[in-house]
């Protein structure tokens, strides 16, 4: 069954499942399904059944949800509009990588497929969107990197920024006022020594040659928030790059963005910010 034939909110269903399951092995659930779609479980479990009914996906009662082929096939085609109106809005109307989502979410139910060719056509056959997942191919192929969240990643490896999950537009700006994008270079270099210091995020500024940045994330290598430990991660400067607004330049040129500053809610609130960061941000190491 093509997606034209189904509900706007079954396409979306279907899509979300797929989506959930691209970057995570946990087994999605009808609660997890209501949560990331904004509607109750009741809701959602009603669309469940009638989308099993149809032979798109498989579910028993309290258990995890499953696409059948046939289900896949409609996701991925959803996924794939997604991204290309994504990545459309951001190169060719200007759009923020922050703000493109919400609008794909409407428009990639009223695009045809023609014009989605079109579009891909247009821009070259992009592979990835402007947050760094990949776009699957008219055919329905997608290839996820191996990538890992920075909160995950080893201490002491170059590593490259892969993707940046678009789950939260606040963390978008966040992380890209601090030169933070797909193909930035970072190296976790470890706890950060200054009390308080909750981790930092931050680029020394993206270059003509090639990016260059510093991250840092709490929480990462199990560091300990109540203790003020951090995590600090710096590569040197790119062509042209400067550090960011907002930040102060350490030792080898790492940006440090979160320190000891602040108080109370205030600090309670960026420590925050920076964890969810840590989780948005994917990481890949760097061949030799």
């Amino acid at each position: 069954m093509p997606a034209p034939s189904l509900t706007t909110a079954a396409q979306d269903y279907l899509k979300v499942i797929w989506a959930a399951a691209e970057w995570s092995a946990e087994p999605v659930t009808v609660k997890q399904l209501a949560e990331r779609t904004g509607v109750s479980a009741a809701t959602v479990s009603d669309g469940i059944r009638k989308l099993a009914g149809l032979g798109m996906l498989v579910h028993e009662p309290y258990k995890s949800i499953e696409l059948t082929e046939a289900g896949r096939l409609v996701a991925v085609q959803m996924v794939r509009r997604h991204r290309l109106v994504e990545t459309f809005l951001v190169e060719t109307l200007g759009y923020s990588w922050d703000e493109v989502h919400d609008e794909a979410e409407v428009l990639e139910h009223a695009v045809s497929d023609t014009l989605i060719d079109r579009i891909d056509r247009m821009l070259g056959f992009p592979r990835r969107d402007p947050h760094g997942d990949p776009i699957p191919s008219a055919a329905g192929h997608s290839h996820r990197p191996d990538a890992v969240r920075l909160s995950a990643a080893a201490v002491g490896h170059p590593l490259v920024v892969s993707r940046i999950s678009d789950a939260d537009p606040a963390v978008l700006r966040y992380v890209a006022d601090r030169g933070v994008l797909p193909d930035v270079r970072v190296t976790i270099v470890g706890a950060a020594g200054a009390a308080g210091a909750a981790g930092a995020v931050g680029a020394a500024g993206v270059g003509a040659a090639g990016a260059a940045g510093a991250v840092g994330a709490a929480g990462a290598a199990g560091a300990a928030e109540a203790a003020g430990a951090g995590v600090g991660a710096s590569v040197g400067a790119g062509a042209g790059g400067g550090a960011p607004a907002g930040g102060g330049t350490g030792p080898d040129g790492l940006v440090v963005l979160l320190g000891g500053t602040g108080t109370g809610d205030a600090r309670e609130r960026r420590v925050e910010l920076v964890q969810r960061a840590a989780d948005a941000i994917w990481v890949t190491g760097v061949e030799a």
